[in-house]
């Protein structure tokens, strides 16, 4: 079995293979044909195919130069104005090879300070002649709006389980994974469309002889909706002593932080049949104790007070 990190080895190489995200696939396709392309800012989720998208496109523009042709900074390790007039601006000085324009990306770029994309919006109209900017980001927000307004925006959507059940059926027939129906269910559940994630999982779990579902939530640590549901319903229920148990074992049996409780807990809130004014009175108190916890309070007491009111809440 292969060593290399599945993320890069099933990365797709050209803009037809990326899962989904059809508008932005279809507009790029149409720019590579012209041979040219905008300003652009890619906007949307984790493991959604941003920097797959902005590989691919330098791929099919720059052909076998793409390397000399692209640059891929990563805002997140350099957040300061430093960045901008050094790396990005010595790059966007240099003349492109074998094409009249080259191609920067800045990954996670809504971790620039505002003064750093201040000098980023220079950088882009001093060098437009020659240089073409890909700003990617989760926030567009924290994006500055002279940036958004130089660029062509393209929000790219979290994926459906289809999409990730088709990803991850191509990975598990190359790689001869057994894998049951109920397995990639949970491959879904655990990753919330993120690819990124779900390649991941699916490396990790590829010692298995077997993949079942409970083999991806054991591999991987997470919770089961199934568990959660009895915790939650328990406490709705009135039974205190019934759902604090349901926690301990969440907690202490299986080593699951507060955090992932939580989450877990919005997500099954939101799938419950429930009066709607009673489901916003579980996301308020659910909103309360995650501020308490960011906070630094005591997991284990925010957790079983969480559970009270919830009791409370369901009487």
């Amino acid at each position: 079995m292969s060593m290399q990190v599945w993320t890069e080895k099933y990365r797709p190489e050209k803009l037809s293979e990326i899962v989904n995200q059809k508008h932005v696939v279809d507009r790029l396709k149409a720019w590579v044909k012209e041979g040219s392309v905008p300003n652009m800012l890619f906007a949307g989720p984790a493991g959604t195919g941003k920097t797959t998208a902005a590989l691919c496109l330098a791929r099919e523009l720059f052909g076998e130069h793409w390397r000399e042709n692209f640059q891929e900074t990563n805002a997140s390790d350099e957040r300061g104005i430093d960045v901008v007039r050094g790396r990005i601006k010595s790059f966007a000085m240099t003349k492109p090879l074998g094409s009249e324009f080259k191609i920067i990306f800045l990954d996670e770029s809504d971790s620039l300070t505002p003064e750093a994309q201040q000098a980023l919006r220079r950088t882009m109209e001093k060098y437009s002649e020659v240089c073409r900017f890909i700003l990617s980001c989760n926030y567009s927000s924290r994006i500055i709006e002279p940036l958004q307004s130089r660029c062509s925006v393209f929000r790219f959507q979290r994926l459906g389980e289809g999409d990730v059940r088709k990803y991850a059926g191509r990975i598990a027939e190359k790689e001869k994974m057994r894998m049951t129906e109920d397995a990639y269910k949970a491959v879904f559940e655990v990753s919330e469309g993120d690819l990124r994630k779900a390649t991941n999982i699916l490396q990790a779990c590829s010692t298995l002889e077997k993949i079942d579902r409970d083999g991806v939530y054991g591999m991987v640590s997470k919770v089961k909706p199934e568990d959660i549901e009895k915790m939650v319903e328990s406490a709705l229920a009135g039974k205190f002593g019934e759902a604090r148990k349901e926690l301990y074992a969440l907690t202490i049996e299986r080593a699951l932080s507060a955090e992932d409780i939580i989450r877990a807990v919005h997500g099954h809130i939101f799938r419950m049949e429930m009066d709607e004014r009673k489901r916003l009175s579980l996301v308020e108190i659910l909103g309360e104790y995650e501020f308490r916890l960011n906070q630094g309070a005591t997991p284990e007491v925010q957790l079983e007070a969480m559970l009270a009111q919830f009791m409370k809440a369901g009487s």
